[in-house]
């Protein structure tokens, strides 16, 4: 299925692979946009009674990079489904003491250390100037909070992402500055998901696996990459269980 208007889902949900198994009766849906074709083919199927649409941010083979994400038309491929509200699931790394591995933290503040990403919709005349104060929805954010409560995932109301370049993880130095600036978590992906969802007028929600503690804290051993994936796939349940019941009460 090619025709966006031959589809349609109320909720919208960028993740990983296996994140979309809570959907009944899922269709692929294949859409073009102005920015380009998205990660993948838009798997759009029911939950809760409510239409969700389901994209793989890095793609079914996670063939993309956090540098190479077409964010653009992710967000745009949401917003031709009729998405209101967008809920964001990433991996995480620790950058304090009590956020321990297996946590979930429902972001409220970002901090943008990236370059060069395609970051907006307005890259013409006229100018235009979004108000990204608060880069997080705080309806999808309730949802999202009282969901995991609900389902006894241990859940933090709050907290700030610095969101960095990758593909490459942080340095101690780095990490350690980022700590000290008080900031809780460190992720690769959220920018520019949440500026353009904001473009876009969908009210978005980021939830943080917290997978690992960085470079190191407290000791603790610094991340690799097989320890973020088998993080995740110890977790996937858990994330899924977290958006199935989260959904009914989204805006």
């Amino acid at each position: 299925m090619t025709d966006p208007a031959a589809a349609a889902a109320e909720v919208g949900v960028f993740g990983g692979s296996g994140f979309y198994e809570f959907l009944d009766d899922v269709t692929e849906v294949e859409l073009d946009t102005p920015y380009g074709a998205p990660s993948a083919p838009v798997a759009i199927g029911t939950a809760a009674g409510r239409r969700v649409a389901f994209l793989p941010r890095h793609g079914h083979r996670h063939q993309f990079i956090p540098t190479t994400v077409p964010y653009r038309a992710n967000v745009w491929a949401m917003r031709e489904l009729g998405v209101r509200s967008l809920v964001a699931p990433c991996s995480a790394g620790s950058l304090q003491p009590e956020l321990h591995p297996g946590d979930f933290v429902v972001l409220d503040q970002l901090v943008d250390r990236t370059w060069g990403r395609a970051d907006t919709y307005h890259d013409g005349a006229p100018a235009h100037h979004e108000s990204f104060a608060d880069p997080y929805d705080e309806r999808v954010r309730h949802a999202l909070l009282e969901a995991g409560r609900s389902g006894g995932i241990t859940m933090h109301d709050g907290g700030t992402v610095v969101v960095i370049q990758g593909p490459r993880f942080s340095t101690r130095a780095e990490s350690r500055w980022f700590r000290q600036m008080g900031w809780h978590v460190v992720n690769m992906t959220n920018y520019p998901e949440a500026i353009l969802a904001k473009e876009a007028g969908i009210p978005y929600g980021a939830v943080a696996l917290v997978t690992d503690y960085d470079a190191g804290v407290d000791g603790q051993e610094p991340v690799t990459m097989d320890a973020v994936f088998a993080r995740m796939a110890e977790n996937v349940a858990g994330v899924r269980d977290l958006i199935a019941r989260a959904v009914p009460h989204l805006p």
